[in-house]
């Protein structure tokens, strides 16, 4: 049973920075993708970044290229992602998303089997 638990999120303000965390349990998940979305009210789910295997390179969408990061440690089967300068309009709620295996579309929600609770960001301008 693959579960995802996310951590971190909270009140910051414009310019400010944050830590997300994401713990996954049930499988080892170094062939899968892993990623962030997030939700805005009223809006859909969007896909922030993703990371495949660990060590290799992240993608991100274009509104946070440059100001987000996402990292993972496989030991302690974590994810996390980096957030600085951040502004009003990343305010949403955080999930964590794993696909098993590949993905033809990284940025579809639909592609991805498991996903987190969510955590709340609120950057206040």
């Amino acid at each position: 049973q693959v579960q995802l638990v996310e951590s971190g999120g909270g009140l910051v303000q414009a310019g400010g920075s944050l830590r997300l965390s994401c713990a996954a349990s049930g499988r080892t998940f170094t062939n899968d993708v892993m990623a962030w979305f997030r939700q805005a009210p009223g809006k859909g789910r969007e896909f922030v970044g993703g990371i495949r295997n660990t060590s290799g390179n992240g993608k991100y969408a274009d509104s946070v290229k440059g100001r987000f990061a996402i990292s993972g440690d496989n030991a302690k089967n974590m994810l996390y992602l980096q957030m600085i300068s951040l502004r009003p309009e990343d305010t949403a709620v955080y999930y964590c998303a794993v696909k098993i295996g590949s993905a033809t579309s990284w940025y579809n929600p639909d592609q991805y089997d498991y996903w987190g609770q969510g955590t709340q960001v609120t950057v206040s301008s």
